[in-house]
């Protein structure tokens, strides 16, 4: 064989080579998973809400699909992310607790070694991996983005409202919030470069980290998590959006969310990798009722954020994928528990088998070729179930107000609603459907005969 045929030969293996890495790349679709905090099933132009204007969220409904029973894991921040991440209930891995609903800047826990993260099982396929935004899944060094499959993180580690300077009354603070008044830090990898984090500016510098960094790993795939630190009490908005929105300063903030989601969709499109992207855009947990015009709106929706109504844990939801999902509204169940299984199916990535997993495929919804596989919600509070969904039927086996100091109501026999007919839960109609509640009494106690609790990872305070 010639040297030329050798060459020749050579060159074509390569070429081959190269063409099955691009096949392959291709195949993998890159995914956006946009997570906002405290943002209510009333708030978007798309879920209803009268005055607050958003064109972009909006235009992203009609393009792709409005999920209208789709539930966040928990009803606080910290037990929801972690589910988002893990796939799992946060009852199994410890990132929730009795004792203290959400980690503190004073605690010593946060998500365990063990546990798989999404952007771990999709680093492993080859994505290249980027958090920006609020974490709260611990802020501890071994606990951060970039020590949990994260190649790059940019954010806050913990709510917005923490880290509150000496001296300041909370009234205050939250009615006409100034960035002096919280000292939390903006990280960039491990590394705080500002204290206190400019909360005015951080929904417009979320969103330009964001844009490059889609830029930047244009030729995919990549994992995107951009989780807003708002609408989160206190309040912070941009100049550009002051006193923009006829909902006022609440108005403002989700206004400039949207803004910033339809810089993240445009850029997508400018590059050419619509077709290729998932986006999912959701919220953490629903509004923050106590804070009244400076929280959102649960629509007709029951209850709020920290309680297990439908109002504290089912989100406005959006799937967004140009070309490979069926346009429309879907009135099936899902979760963000379901961004897992539903990321590893996409991508190609195994979803594993030594550990009980939460989470369900979505993408036969997505692509039009089967149902909802989810058929079961469970309604946590802390780490005891306080509710259950099974198909339209939902029993409050206990009840309890959102926050101050309220009552614990236990009720024999639970409360129920059919969802489908009742989404406020306003009519009780227990007692002409027993056989509903024996349903749900097997689906809870299957539940607990496989539940192994996770060591709690909320309790635990840093010793001054």
């Amino acid at each position: 064989m010639t040297d030329q045929r050798i060459f020749t030969l050579l060159a074509c293996a390569l070429v081959a080579l190269t063409t099955c890495m691009v096949a392959q790349a291709a195949d993998k679709p890159n995914i956006v998973v946009i997570f906002c905090d405290d943002l209510g099933y009333g708030d978007l132009g798309a879920f209803g809400h009268p005055t607050i204007q958003t064109p972009n969220l909006d235009r992203m409904a009609a393009e792709g699909q409005k999920w209208t029973s789709f539930y966040a894991a928990a009803s606080v921040c910290t037990p929801s992310r972690a589910g988002l991440l893990t796939g799992r209930l946060p009852i199994r891995n410890g990132m929730c607790s009795d004792k203290r609903r959400v980690l503190f800047p004073d605690s010593t826990g946060g998500i365990p070694e063990n546990e798989l993260l999404i952007s771990e099982a999709l680093k492993a396929q080859g994505y290249a991996t980027a958090a920006i935004g609020k974490w709260h899944l611990g802020h501890l060094p071994q606990y951060l983005p970039t020590n949990n499959g994260f190649d790059y993180y940019y954010g806050i580690p913990y709510s917005n409202d923490m880290d509150r300077a000496p001296n300041t009354k909370q009234i205050k603070v939250f009615v006409d919030p100034k960035i002096e008044y919280f000292e939390v830090p903006l990280l960039r990898n491990e590394e705080i470069i500002e204290r206190p984090a400019d909360q005015t500016t951080i929904t417009r510098r979320y969103t330009e980290e964001a844009v490059q960094f889609i830029k930047s790993k244009k030729d995919g795939p990549f994992f995107l998590y951009l989780a807003h630190s708002m609408p989160h009490i206190p309040l912070f908005r941009s100049p550009p959006f002051e006193n923009t929105s006829r909902r006022g300063l609440y108005g403002d903030v989700i206004e400039e969310i949207d803004w910033s989601v339809g810089q993240v969709l445009d850029t997508l499109r400018d590059e050419g990798l619509a077709d290729n992207t998932l986006v999912v855009f959701t919220s953490d947990n629903g509004p923050w009722l106590i804070f009244k015009e400076q929280g959102g709106s649960a629509g007709l929706l029951r209850g709020g954020k920290g309680g297990t109504f439908e109002g504290g844990m089912r989100e406005p939801t959006i799937f967004w994928w140009p070309g490979a999902i069926a346009p429309g509204v879907v009135a099936e169940m899902g979760s963000t528990l379901d961004i897992f299984a539903t990321a590893c199916a996409l991508s190609g990535a195994t979803m594993p088998t030594d550990r009980i997993m939460d989470s369900h495929d979505l993408s036969p919804v997505l692509r039009g070729t089967g149902p909802s596989p989810r058929e079961d919600m469970f309604y946590y509070r802390g780490a005891q179930v306080f509710a259950v969904r099974r198909g339209p039927f939902k029993a409050h086996f206990q009840t309890k107000g959102e926050y101050g100091s309220p009552k614990l109501a236990v009720h024999e026999p639970p409360l129920l609603y059919n969802l489908e007919h009742d989404p406020s839960e306003k009519y009780n109609i227990a007692e002409a459907n027993p056989e509903a509640i024996e349903a749900i009494r097997k689906t809870l106690a299957a539940h607990n005969d496989t539940l192994v609790r996770g060591k709690d990872q909320l309790a635990g305070r840093i010793a001054k």
